[in-house]
């Protein structure tokens, strides 16, 4: 494997000479948005930079022009420094703060969005309130906004308005009304067609006479970063209110590249899948620190509610070596809303047929210009102990209380100075099993079958960073956090028991080297984990420090090219030195077509007991005696080290007149030592160090288009192949993993408030772990069946700011459920009981409605 990534450096370093060989002078055009020619100073000052020639950005269709030489700057820092400026670009995004110092009529909607112009003649059947603004320029070219500008509708002149102070006017709209009246004292007025009711009217007014310039955009709910040189797939929060998303495991229901499934019958714990791999190979990262990890991962994903996330990023294959070396198939990164710009306050309620209630609270206020406070709360219950779909006997979910709540603060002084800082708290309390357990009288006693969770987690984090105000490619930051867990739990007869105290610190330091072709970034790391657990009589300690350096550099000689070769060198308190080198290259011939190739390595320890919870809910044996070690290594096991490597393929395009697009990619994961979780003996559950091979294989198609306006549609399929070498077993298929998935969702939304969201699982079937072993009456079929499950939902949005919104929806709606869960179940403390062979829906048709309000 060395020499292959040895071979694909060398690769990468010849693309990159052949290509870069002639990048000196360009011309590049891209979108900025803006409104007015106001927008347009702005624009093309902040643009001319040096190495820029010329820079002209064209209201009309929102296109900025700008020529510069690629040895002095790059597309990357002309697009930043507009961002800076205040104006969105293609690919990068201005901040929020900045955003809302523009004066009112530059106020664009944000990007991320599509262009509607095209449709032509659209809704004029339904009522919508029309904004525009009235700038004058003189013959300097300064512009200032008119205040007393009349308007009104050509159908209806008896209902004026007139521009406030900053210019700005709006205006209703009713069915049937076409034409805008714009007129003032002393200019010849204009009567405006009114094409769409998409569209910003700017009303720009030179020479006495008054024009019009439209601006018209609409913001995409998921997208992939075209700047970026991983792919990095973007999921916003408009995309999140695509279905109920209470808590980031059900955040993933309307996206086709990873899956969230039950890791067993019992527990309620779920798990994301990448690439085909479980989810502890995905890193997962909270504002790029450590999110639930160790003994906290398997119920991590609800420990964060949906209504706190602001953006999930989704990177497969090799992250940065600056986030780390444990990303394996993946990183996850999760963007929680910040006090400084979002809303003074956010509720949520939710409920279903089934029992489960979850409230949500977000306050955020800003108590200076340099500080801010939020608040975010989550609570669920859940306490329908009756709920079992296939008769067995057991609860399909655990039943239960989960609070948890974020404290946090944000500071910038407005030189360079950020801080970040806060506190989170997590409660969970969940008991499950039978029906009629009773947690009083039937704990760890054979009257009935029962388990149950005692949770507690606090975290701290900080995040400092300073931009150097003599050169803004320049900074340094700190990133620092710590948490306490505690986990006790018992299943039937068994005890379980943990504790992690962890800390983590993260220095980083960016810069150029003698021009913006030439970046990177360096730091220092170290992660601290303490463990404890105690099963029954064994106890299962260790201390573990892995402290390090990492180094990235990007060569980026111009917009069509991105190189990004990163080291990490880091030591293991238990296994010595190791090095984690990774490189991605990004190659765009032209605007709307874009490659990326990306190779790596990445390491992690396996925390096997508190990854297979499900393991203690069966009659499996399990040797603790052989994985009790004095040494002070992790269960006796090797760390699991794995290379990745991927291409992928996307291209824009338009089609029916509106925005497209497809993408292919092709990820291929080789393990060198995985620990191997081996459920192929009915009686036993084993782990034990690979011998030979185990590699993933995923291939994933996606298609987007519009078929008219307001309708988005995503289609994808994906094929895995996953594959084992297993002691005494030989190679096989990793069970409960379909090797085919079908995906279509689709959002229709209109100006009124109405949304509607459908999405379609086709999931292939699956191998099952072997029961040839048992008697008849316990034995399984090879493979599950394939199923298909279907979610809807609809809401409606109130109010002039529409900041009230009724929802609706149904998951599962096929009814599609798995009838034996658990193997054995009328004999739960016998010899074959198992509830670790789920392979589709616990639960069956689901129905929940809920409320959102906010205040900007």
């Amino acid at each position: 494997m060395n020499s292959i990534y040895k071979g694909f450096i060398t690769l990468l370093f010849i693309s990159i000479y052949t290509i870069g060989l002639a990048q000196q002078d360009s011309t590049i055009t891209f979108e900025v948005a803006g409104n007015c020619a106001m927008c347009k100073q702005r624009i093309e000052k902040a643009a001319k930079i040096d190495g820029v020639s010329q820079a002209t950005w064209n209201a009309q269709d929102g296109m900025a022009t700008v020529a510069f030489n690629s040895n002095v700057t790059s597309s990357k820092n002309i697009k930043q420094s507009i961002a800076d400026a205040g104006h969105d670009t293609d690919e990068a995004r201005a901040k929020q703060e900045v955003y809302e110092k523009l004066h009112q009529c530059c106020l664009y909607e944000r990007l991320g969005e599509e262009n509607d112009d095209h449709e032509q003649d659209d809704h004029h059947d339904h009522d919508h309130i029309i904004r525009g603004v009235v700038v004058q320029e003189n013959n300097r070219g300064d512009l200032t906004p008119i205040p007393g500008v009349n308007v009104h509708w050509l159908e209806n002149k008896t209902t004026q308005k007139q521009s406030n102070e900053e210019g700005v006017f709006d205006i209703k709209h009713e069915k049937g009304y076409r034409n805008l009246v714009v007129g003032y004292a002393g200019m010849q007025p204009d009567t405006i067609e009114v094409k769409n009711l998409h569209e910003i009217l700017v009303i720009h007014a030179k020479n006495n006479v008054l024009g019009e310039v439209v601006v018209s955009r609409r913001q995409r709910t998921a997208y992939v970063d075209k700047l970026n040189a991983n792919r990095v797939e973007t999921i916003t929060a408009r995309e999140l209110f695509k279905a109920a998303c209470c808590d980031l495991s059900e955040s993933f229901e309307t996206n086709a590249s990873v899956d969230v499934v039950a890791s067993d019958a019992v527990t309620g714990a779920k798990q994301v899948q990448l690439l085909g791999l479980s989810g502890i190979y995905t890193q997962l990262t909270v504002e790029n620190l450590p999110g639930p990890r160790g003994f906290a991962s398997p119920l991590g994903l609800n420990s964060m509610a949906g209504p706190w996330i602001e953006a999930i990023h989704i990177s497969k294959g090799m992250g940065s070596v600056a986030n780390g070396f444990e990303s394996m198939s993946g990183q996850i990164n999760v963007e929680l809303k910040k006090p400084h710009n979002t809303d003074r306050l956010y509720f949520n309620a939710y409920a279903n047929n089934m029992g489960r209630t979850d409230v949500n609270l977000n306050l955020a206020q800003k108590i200076n210009d340099k500080w801010s406070i939020g608040l975010l709360l989550h609570d669920n219950f859940m306490y329908n102990k009756t709920m079992n779909f296939s008769n067995n006997g057991f609860r399909d979910m655990p039943v239960g209380n989960t609070f948890s709540g974020i404290n946090r603060w944000h500071y910038e002084d407005g030189k360079g100075l950020i801080a970040q800082f806060g506190i989170k708290y997590l409660s969970d309390d969940r008991t499950g099993g039978q029906i009629d357990f009773d947690k009083k009288t039937d704990k760890l006693t054979t009257n009935r079958y029962g388990l149950g969770f005692d949770i507690d987690r606090v975290e701290g984090f900080a995040k400092i960073g300073y931009v150097f105000p003599s050169n803004k490619l320049r900074s340094i930051g700190l990133q620092l956090s710590g948490s306490h867990f505690r986990q006790n739990s018992f299943f039937g007869l068994t005890t379980y028991d943990n504790e992690q105290n962890s800390g983590y610190a993260n220095l980083l330091y960016q810069d150029v080297i003698g021009n913006v072709n030439h970046k990177y970034r360096a730091g220092l790391s170290v992660s601290y984990d303490k463990y404890n657990e105690n099963i029954l009589a064994y106890d299962f300690r260790r201390t573990e420090t892995v402290s390090g350096a990492f180094l990235e550099y990007t060569y980026a000689p111009s917009e069509k090219l991105d190189a990004v070769l990163g080291l990490r060198q880091d030591y293991n308190s238990i296994y010595g030195w190791f090095t984690t080198p990774r490189a991605v290259i990004r190659y765009a011939p032209t605007d709307v077509t874009t490659f990326r190739l990306s190779s790596g390595r990445g390491q992690r320890t396996a925390n096997i007991f508190a990854e297979n919870l499900g393991m203690f809910a069966s009659s499996r044996a399990i040797d603790y005696e052989d994985l009790v070690t004095n040494d002070g290594t992790a269960y006796g096991l090797k760390p699991e080290v794995s290379w990745n490597t991927g291409l992928t393929f996307d291209q824009d395009f338009r089609l029916f007149g509106r925005e497209s697009g497809i993408s292919f990619e092709l990820y291929h994961n080789s393990f060198t030592n995985q620990v191997v979780v081996d459920w192929e003996d009915p009686r036993t559950v084993s782990f034990y160090n690979l011998d030979g091979k185990s590699y993933s294989n995923s291939l994933q198609a996606e298609f987007r288009f519009m078929p008219m306006q307001h309708f988005e549609t995503r289609m994808a399929y994906r094929l895995l192949d996953v594959q084992t070498d297993y002691i005494d077993r030989g190679r096989l298929q990793k069970p409960l993993t379909a090797k085919h998935r079908g995906f279509i969702n689709m959002a229709y939304n209109l100006h009124s408030g109405w949304s509607f969201d459908y999405t379609l699982n086709v999931v292939g079937k699956k191998r099952l772990p072997s029961t040839v072993d048992n008697p008849v009456d316990y034995q399984l079929a090879a493979y599950s069946d394939s199923y298909v499950t279907m979610n809807a939902q609809i809401s409606k949005s109130f109010g002039a700011d529409k900041n009230f919104t009724v929802y609706f929806g149904g998951e599962n709606l096929t009814n599609f459920y798995q009838k034996d869960p658990i193997l054995a179940f009328e004999e739960p403390f016998g010899n074959h009981f198992d509830t670790n062979l789920l392979w589709g829906p616990l639960t069956g048709r689901m129905f929940y409605t809920g409320i959102r309000y906010h205040i900007k």
